[in-house]
């Protein structure tokens, strides 16, 4: 191990390795275009973490990223995050935050925004998805149609579960609480009738 190594940690591509080991997940090397990705394979859905970045004039902003898309039932769309001095700005200009109602400290740290009140409350009533979400120190969990005008598109009828934040998590505790929380909210969204189990066909 060289000298900044041991300073700065174990790398990103040791960490994803670990992450594989315990959760049964494969490592997927990327070539000259693609960067390194963990995949793994829960029912009939494919969980992705990778990294990707964004250049701003001279600046350099690396984002982590995990996404599972799936064959949608319906148009329900969420997001979920921690709750900011912006993002109460964001509030005063219109963005509504819907109390799930489950626990007064969860609706207090967290905004969630949708399309459904009734859908909202039932995915969030179930505990173990607040409890992992709670874990996280950042947090922006979203289930969208595509992933905006210059990134992936879906097929018609598949949506994905989306999360992202700034920086490279190189945390394999953190990594896993991630992907059993994906495994959570589609197993939820399942059983509410949002999500199909037949696979959505689309290769991340």
């Amino acid at each position: 191990m060289g000298f900044f190594e041991g300073v700065l940690g174990p790398s990103r591509e040791e960490v994803w390795k670990q992450l594989c080991a315990k959760i049964g997940a494969d490592f997927v090397e990327g070539g000259f275009w693609k960067g390194d990705k963990v995949q793994a394979h829960f029912k009939s859905w494919t969980i992705t973490l990778d990294t990707y970045t964004v250049s701003t004039g001279h600046a350099h902003q690396t984002f982590t990223r995990i996404r599972a898309p799936f064959v949608s039932r319906d148009e329900f769309r969420f997001r979920i995050y921690r709750k900011t001095a912006f993002s109460d700005l964001g509030k005063m200009i219109g963005m509504q935050d819907i109390e799930v109602g489950h626990s007064a400290q969860f609706d207090d740290d967290f905004i969630i925004q949708g399309n459904d009140d009734s859908k909202i409350r039932t995915l969030f009533a179930n505990p173990e998805i607040r409890r992992l979400i709670n874990e996280q120190p950042r947090i922006r969990l979203e289930l969208r149609d595509d992933e905006g005008f210059f990134r992936k598109h879906y097929p018609e009828g598949v949506d994905a579960l989306y999360f992202q934040v700034p920086g490279v998590i190189k945390d394999v505790e953190q990594l896993k609480k991630l992907f059993d929380l994906f495994a959570e909210v589609l197993e939820e969204l399942n059983r509410m009738g949002a999500a199909s189990v037949e696979s959505p066909g689309v290769e991340l």
